[in-house]
């Protein structure tokens, strides 16, 4: 089963668990600002480069821009950037799903139909 973070008022969000039920997909739900993917499956999606730092931060979302992360992003020890997204989920581009071993941030459609279909 698929472990969907979003959060409720993401209209990304929605889109993406509409397509999921659209779609008869399993998935449990979890807010992303309440509880984060975990620092082990973080750390090793930045370490392996399954997903560009910037992919995975939510460059567009006011925490990203108050910490002054776009500036300093680059410049960050995978530690220190792991300690950042899980310290606040919002950080964090969603919605962020997993199975385990594949791992979609955001939300675009034939990505979905490739990998979670």
């Amino acid at each position: 089963m698929l472990v969907y973070y979003g959060h409720p008022t993401c209209t990304t969000c929605k889109r993406a668990e509409k397509w999921l039920d659209v779609n008869n997909i399993a998935y449990d739900w979890k807010n992303i600002k309440e509880e984060t993917p975990s620092k082990e499956l973080l750390t090793q999606l930045l370490e392996n480069e399954t997903i560009t730092r910037r992919r995975l931060f939510n460059t567009s979302g006011n925490l990203y821009k108050e910490l002054g992360l776009k500036d300093k992003l680059d410049d960050l020890t995978t530690e220190e950037a792991v300690a950042y997204l899980v310290n606040d989920g919002m950080l964090i581009r969603r919605p962020f799903v997993t199975n385990g071993k594949e791992v979609t941030v955001g939300f675009k459609e034939d990505q979905y139909s490739e990998i979670w279909v």
